[in-house]
C-alpha cells in the first residue's frame, strides 16, 4: 500500500509540474489536393490543423504569391484561418514570389531564426527554421522546422549541420518535418545522435492513399526528459500527399 501511495504522488507531482504541448507536421503541397489536379483548398489544410487541436505546427511546401496556388499568400492565409501567430521561412524564391516552410503557433513566439542549410551537391535550396515559444506556464521551448533535400549527401550534411544546432541549447527543442529520409536511413542514424524518434507508435506518412514511407518526423533534443502522451499519423486523405503527424509531449 505504501509503495502504491507513493507511485500516486510521483505520478500526480509529474502531472503537476509536466508542461505538455501538442505539435503538428504537415507536408501540405502547397495545399493542392492530389485528387483534383490544378486546384487549391487551403481551407481543407485549415481544417486539419484545426481538428487536431495542435497548438504548434510545422508545414512544408507553402507558395506565397504563386501562380500556380491563386497568388495567395499562404502563410498569412493559414494563421488567420488558424487564429495564430506564424513565422515563414523561404527556401527559394518561385515566380515574383516564395515557396518555403511555415511555422505556426497557438501560443506567443518570443524568438524566430532561419538557417541555410549546407548543399555538397547542388540542388533546391532548403531553410531551417526555429522558433521560441512561450507556454502558458511561462517556460520556453523550441520548434525546429525543416524539408530536408531530396538527394542523399545533401540530407547527410543537413543532418549533420541540425545536430551541431542542437549543440548549443539547454531548454527543449523539438524538431519537425518532412526529412525525405526512412528510419533506417544514415540522415536518420545521425539525427538520433542527438534526437529521440518515436519508435513505437510510429507508422508511413507518404503518399496520402496507401501509404508506404515514413518521412515525416517529430523528435525530441536529448537533452531534457520528457514522455511521450501521444504520437500519430491522422488519416486525412484528401488536403495534400502526405498524411499529417500528430504529437502530445510532456516536459517536466
Amino acid at each position: 500500500m505504501r509503495i502504491f501511495s507513493l507511485f500516486v504522488c510521483l505520478f500526480l507531482a509529474f502531472s503537476v509540474h509536466a508542461q505538455k504541448v501538442k505539435i503538428l507536421t504537415y507536408n501540405i503541397h502547397h495545399a493542392n489536393p492530389p485528387s483534383k489536379p490544378g486546384m487549391i483548398d487551403i481551407d481543407a489544410i485549415a481544417k486539419v490543423i484545426n481538428e487536431s487541436g495542435a497548438e504548434i505546427v510545422g508545414i512544408q511546401e507553402v507558395d506565397i504569391l504563386v501562380s500556380r496556388s491563386e497568388m495567395m499568400n499562404q502563410a498569412e492565409k493559414l494563421a488567420e484561418l488558424t487564429g495564430m501567430e506564424y513565422y515563414f521561412s523561404k527556401g527559394i524564391n518561385l515566380e515574383k514570389g516564395y515557396y518555403g516552410t511555415l511555422i505556426l503557433s497557438k501560443h506567443k513566439i518570443v524568438g524566430k531564426r532561419r538557417y541555410d542549410l549546407p548543399m555538397p551537391v547542388a540542388s533546391e535550396n532548403r531553410s531551417l527554421a526555429i522558433v521560441d515559444v512561450q507556454l502558458p506556464d511561462g517556460k520556453t521551448i523550441s520548434v525546429a522546422n525543416t524539408h530536408l533535400d531530396l538527394k542523399e549527401e545533401n540530407r547527410i550534411a543537413q543532418a549533420e549541420f541540425i545536430n551541431e544546432l542542437g549543440e548549443l541549447y539547454s531548454k527543449p527543442l523539438i524538431l519537425v518535418g518532412d526529412l525525405n529520409a526512412k528510419p533506417d536511413s544514415k540522415p536518420i542514424k545521425l539525427l538520433e545522435q542527438y534526437f529521440v524518434r518515436n519508435t513505437k507508435d510510429n507508422k508511413p506518412t507518404s503518399p496520402n492513399v496507401n501509404p508506404k514511407n515514413e518521412i515525416d518526423y517529430i523528435m525530441v533534443l536529448n537533452n531534457v526528459k520528457f514522455s511521450w502522451i501521444s504520437y500519430h499519423v491522422i488519416a486525412e486523405t484528401y488536403a495534400s500527399d502526405h498524411l499529417p503527424l500528430v504529437a502530445e509531449i510532456a516536459f517536466n
